[in-house]
Order: structure tokens, then C-alpha cells, then sequence
């Protein structure tokens, strides 16, 4: 299907306003030795120099400019989106203040034997960013631990780094609670259940083929024994119920509603906190994500001036002249948040950017939505998983306080590297796509 868009480059210049505000802030602090450089400027702040670039350029007057912007941001997926952040943040923040976290941790660590050092490490951060959403989170709990357990154990420290970054972004990929799947799934307009479904088929394989390569290039030089770590299998129920339930397709908002339930109920049971400490951990899970919730408005609301500005439209035109059909669509989709999350080193920014351009190319094309928002997700995580100045890279360097640096490690990066030729495969595989 070739249909001519009328488009409009000038549209775009908003976003690239925003674009530019944010990764040359970036650039100016890294030269100047800032640690994590690039996260220095709240993204909201950021995109604010481009929403009055937007109200300025184009036609119209400022009120139907506001009414523009307003519809945008009160967009039924942004609202939605929006509010699965904050039941997220709530569910992460009280389970892991119950000792959640510390005792999943602890459980895998007691039972992995020295000699799978590296594919335990991979497992364990895996299983943890996929039951908390987060991988930055899973990085800052192991990262100490991975460090400390190389300089012990004989094995290269840049592989056990490397199979920690790829598990941290296998379970931020598929994780029905991560903020690159609840923007990509709620940009898409499908159902969280259904793009696990067909990631899983990409990212399981690509996740079990690195398990191999990490048994068998990961071995120590000399063995260690296991230590023993304090844990309790209760604390890590919130997780396994959150999990299980929205794989069997329970919605969402009951999902986390009943995670934060239940962590609640156990951290009282076990007195981790009180009734109004729970009731502050709830809160302190929502102002967590203060910043991605502004970010999401504001973006839905510079998109729909963008949009109506002819900016997605001049992409629109520009990518057709690129795309044969349904797999090329979906690899032009892959580059776009491929680079733009190197421009920007936030996958969810870069899933929020793209997603309403991505749905019409998809639209358009007749791409399967699951797959788009599989394909967003997937090329983001990979993206924001080997970028040297990405969060996770420094903070997991951080811990190894300069005895690797990002170049020894990104060579390494097996799992990103095997999960993009596998969704390129699987890009190009189905016979009845064209």
C-alpha cells in the first residue's frame, strides 16, 4: 500500500529542539568529567525549549496552538500509560523495601556453583529485571556482587559484566512492568500478554544460545566456593504472582494493584513497615516516576503539534521511499529508535518519541502491532545496552571502580549482539510477509 503523505521537515524541528537540548547538555557535561553526563537534565526540562519552539513556528493561534497540545496530552494512551507508571513504581518500590529484591538475589547467588559464575549472573539479573521493570535496578544490585565475585572466582571480569548487562536487559525487554514495554505496548494500542508473546520467541532463544557461550567460555581459572546468603522464598512471591498473572492475562491495573497488595502484606506481616510507612513506600513508588510520567504528557502533547504540523508525515513520505513492505517497515522502525536512543541513551524515551510514528508506519504497512511494539522494545534495550555512555554502563563501571572500561566489555555484549541478529531472522523469516 503507497499512499503520498503531505509532510512538512519544519514540523519536525521541535523535536530535534528537544533532541538537541538533551543530548548536547550531554556532550557539554561529559567534557567537562560529570559523572552520568547524559542524565544531568531531567528529560521534562529538556523538552520544554521544544514546545515553545513549536508554539512560535507553526500556523495557528496560541489557542488553538493549547487545544492542540492539550489533546495530545490528555491522548486516552498517554492518560493510561501514565497511570500503569505509577502503579509500577508502587509495586517496585514496596516489594523491594519488604526485601524483595535482596532476597532474590541472595536465593540465586547461594545456588550458583563458582564454575557458572557468568551464566548464573545472567539468570539472576534476568529473572530480577523482568520481576522489577527495571534494569538499572537489577545492575545496581549486582553489580557490587558480580565485581567482587570475578576478582575472586578467576574469571574475566568484562565477560561477567557483559552477561550481567544482558540479563539487566533481557528481563527490561520483556518485563510487563518496565517502562520501554508499557510504552511500547500503550503506543501500539496492544495488550502487554500479547507482545510478551512474540518477544519471548525471539528473546528466549537469543537469551539461551548466550547461556551456552557463557557455560562454556566462562569458567574460572580456579574454583571458589558458593557462599551463603540470608534469603526468604516468601519475599520473592510478589514477584513470581505479578509475573504469572499477566501472563495468563489478567489486565494490568489489577496486576499491580495485587503486587502492591501483596508486598504490602508481607512486609507488615514480616514488619518491614508500618501501616502509614506502607502507605508512604506506595507514594514514594509514585513520585519515582515523576519524571517519565511529566515526560510522557508533555511528549504526547508535542507530538500531536508535530503531527498536525505535517512533521510525521514528511518521515512518513521520507521512510516510504525506503520501504518495500511489511519487513522493511519493521527494520526502519528498528533503526529509528535504534538511533534515536543513541541520540538521546534512554530506550523509553526513544520507544515514546517514535511510537506514534512507528504506529503509522505500521498502520500504514499493515504491520502486525505486537510485532511493532516487540521490534521498539527489542532495538531500544539492544541500543541502550551497548551505548558506552547509557546509565547502566556507568554505573555498572562504577562498581569496578576503572579496572575495565566500556570497550572490554562491548565485545562481549553476546547476548545483544545474538538477540539482534535473531529479531532480524525473525524480521525477515515469515514467508507471508513481504
Amino acid at each position: 500500500m503507497n499512499i503520498k503523505a503531505k509532510g512538512d521537515f519544519r514540523g519536525l524541528i521541535p523535536f530535534l529542539v528537544f533532541i538537541g537540548f538533551y543530548l548536547g547538555s550531554g556532550v557539554i557535561l561529559d567534557s567537562m568529567g560529570v559523572e552520568l553526563a547524559f542524565y544531568q537534565l531531567p528529560a521534562p526540562v529538556a523538552i520544554f525549549p521544544g514546545i515553545i519552539v513549536a508554539f512560535l513556528i507553526f500556523k495557528g493561534t496560541i489557542k488553538e496552538k493549547f487545544e492542540t497540545f492539550l489533546e495530545g496530552c490528555g491522548h486516552q494512551d498517554i492518560i493510561t500509560m501514565c497511570i500503569i507508571y505509577l502503579l509500577a513504581g508502587g509495586f517496585a518500590i514496596v516489594s523491594k523495601s519488604m526485601g524483595g529484591v535482596e532476597s532474590t538475589v541472595n536465593l540465586g547467588l547461594t545456588y550458583i556453583p563458582s564454575h557458572y559464575i557468568a551464566p548464573g549472573l545472567f539468570v539472576i539479573a534476568g529473572f530480577i529485571s523482568t520481576a522489577t521493570g527495571t534494569s538499572v535496578g537489577s545492575i545496581v544490585s549486582l553489580a557490587p556482587i558480580a565485581v567482587g565475585l570475578a576478582d575472586k572466582s578467576g574469571v574475566s571480569m568484562p565477560l561477567v559484566l557483559a552477561a550481567l548487562m544482558g540479563g539487566a536487559m533481557f528481563g527490561d525487554n520483556l518485563s510487563i512492568i518496565s517502562d520501554t514495554t508499557i510504552a511500547a505496548t500503550r503506543t501500539q494500542g496492544v495488550e502487554m500478554k500479547d507482545k510478551f508473546r512474540v518477544n519471548i520467541k525471539i528473546a528466549a532463544p537469543a537469551a539461551f544460545l548466550t547461556l551456552i557461550l557463557l557455560i562454556v567460555f566462562g569458567k574460572p581459572d580456579v574454583a571458589t566456593e558458593s557462599g551463603v546468603y540470608a534469603f526468604n522464598i516468601i519475599k520473592v512471591l510478589p514477584y513470581i504472582f505479578v509475573l504469572t498473572l499477566s501472563l495468563i492475562g489478567i489486565n494490568v491495573f489489577v496486576v499491580l494493584t495485587a503486587g502492591i497488595g501483596l508486598s504490602g502484606a508481607i512486609g507488615l506481616f514480616y514488619g518491614d513497615f508500618t501501616w502509614l510507612g506502607y502507605a508512604k513506600e506506595i507514594y514514594n513508588g509514585f513520585t519515582g516516576m515523576t519524571e517519565i510520567f511529566l515526560l510522557s504528557l508533555l511528549t504526547g502533547g508535542l507530538a500531536s503539534l508535530v503531527t498536525k504540523a505535517g512533521g510525521v508525515d514528511w518521515i512518513m513520505s521520507t521512510i516510504e521511499k525506503r520501504i518495500k513492505g511489511v519487513k522493511s517497515a519493521q527494520i526502519g522502525m528498528g533503526l529509528l529508535v535504534t538511533l534515536t536512543d543513541m541520540a538521546v541513551a534512554n530506550n523509553t524515551v526513544a520507544i515514546i518519541i517514535n511510537g506514534p510514528i512507528a504506529k503509522k508506519i505500521s498502520d500504514r504497512y499493515k504491520v502486525d502491532p505486537k510485532k511493532t511494539a516487540s521490534v521498539l522494545d527489542i532495538f531500544s534495550c539492544i541500543a541502550q545496552g551497548a551505548i558506552p555512555y547509557g546509565a547502566q554502563m556507568l554505573i555498572m563501571l562504577s562498581f569496578a571502580e576503572g579496572k575495565v572500561s566500556p570497550f572490554d566489555i562491548i565485545p562481549l555484549l553476546w547476548y545483544q549482539m545474538i538477540l539482534a541478529i535473531f529479531t532480524i531472522g525473525y524480521i525477515f523469516y515469515n514467508p507471508k510477509e513481504s
